[in-house]
């Protein structure tokens, strides 16, 4: 029997050729620019059996119909046409009262299925308690169905308690997104960017300042603070920000190294390079060969005797073979690739490889583990 330990690794290897540039809005966040999470507590009904009948399912339903006017005790509204359901959306910067934003609607007791359900009329509150937002009566879409047979065979596809309602709720209350800043007289707008950089900040400065020169300067390497000329108006503020977010940059990419052991992947920045070194890399096979034998006495007809199968294994370790190759100095991605290759690196013998590169000095480059 061969035993072997099969790693698929997929390499991602980042060319560095042309740089390409970017756009600002592309690569930075606005400050001020924001959504908000709003969050409810709903029930959906006219499910097929598929609900919960949960305690707390009854006991909301009872709330509700005691609004309208009809007292029940839960304890008789236990149904598996019911299920108490989250819902949960988000309310855009730019979200105003009156209009529509969509909700996602999840099960949170043992209910099997939404599919066929309509979600009764929720209020969606945020973070300060206050509504922003109500779900109307509307139908789940769940993309998905089951299926179950009598003798408890069952068939799924996708998720079906979890569901969308696009354009689900009514804004009721409006949460206005300020991006200009009025400190001192002055009018500022602050970047920020996604993936900070010294590098790329700095551009990003020169960029906007090419434009309107003394406008603007970095704070650090995620911060730039943009400072709105004085003959830019209020009306106006809109259209700077549009015009300087069009401003391509060149981003500059870390030299990093990202490796997922789980998952066999590999990823490879622009930037990294290796150092003239030299690579010895082999295979190592073990071959466990499982035999049984019959073991008979050393003398016919002895007593006691008797003949018996023994197990018996034999181990074999081939020999190991590798060599070591040069490997030149290395500026590109793609020239590591092709050294990589030459050595006739398999893909599981990479991860190790930009280990010991590291530990050995010669890798240039951040290894991050996930």
């Amino acid at each position: 029997m061969k035993i072997r330990l099969p790693l698929i690794v997929l390499v991602v290897f980042v060319l560095a050729g042309a740089a390409v540039g970017a756009r600002i809005k592309d690569i930075c966040e606005i400050q001020g620019v924001r959504g908000n999470t709003l969050r409810g507590i709903g029930l959906v009904v006219g499910l097929n059996g598929t609900g919960d009948g949960s305690i707390p399912s009854s006991q909301m339903l009872a709330s509700l119909l005691r609004r309208e006017g009809i007292t029940l005790d839960s304890s008789v509204l236990t149904s598996k046409n019911i299920a108490l359901v989250t819902v949960t959306a988000e309310l855009g910067p730019w979200d105003r009262m009156g209009s529509r934003i969509d909700i996602d609607v999840a099960a949170i007791g043992e209910a099997k299925s939404l599919q066929g359900g309509m979600l009764l009329a929720t209020e969606l509150k945020g973070a300060d308690d206050q509504v922003y937002a109500v779900a109307r009566a509307a139908a789940i879409s769940t993309s998905s169905w089951t299926v179950e047979g009598k003798t408890g065979s069952q068939a799924t596809k996708n998720h079906p308690t979890v569901g969308r309602i696009p354009n689900g709720a009514y804004v009721e209350r409006e949460e206005l997104a300020t991006f200009v800043e009025d400190i001192g007289g002055m009018r500022y707008i602050t970047l920020n960017l996604r993936n900070g950089d010294f590098t790329t900040a700095e551009r990003i400065g020169r960029g906007i300042g090419g434009l309107y020169p003394e406008s603007c300067y970095v704070q650090d390497a995620g911060t730039i603070r943009v400072r709105v000329p004085s003959h830019v108006t209020r009306a106006d503020e809109v259209g700077f920000l549009a015009e300087i977010s069009q401003v391509d940059i060149e981003v500059d990419m870390p030299a990093v190294v990202v490796i997922n052991e789980r998952t066999g992947t590999i990823v490879v920045g622009g930037n990294v390079g290796i150092s003239e070194t030299a690579v010895a890399q082999g295979s190592l096979v073990v071959k466990i060969r499982e035999q049984p034998q019959v073991s008979q006495p050393n003398a016919p007809f002895t007593d006691s005797a008797t003949t018996a199968i023994v197990e018996s294994s034999s181990l074999g370790v081939m020999e190991e073979e590798g060599y070591l190759i040069p490997v030149p100095h290395v500026v590109t991605v793609e020239e590591l690739a092709n050294a990589l290759n030459a050595i006739g690196a398999t893909p599981r013998d990479l991860i190790a490889i930009f280990n010991a590169l590291k530990m050995a000095g010669a890798l240039q480059a951040r290894i991050e583990m996930m």
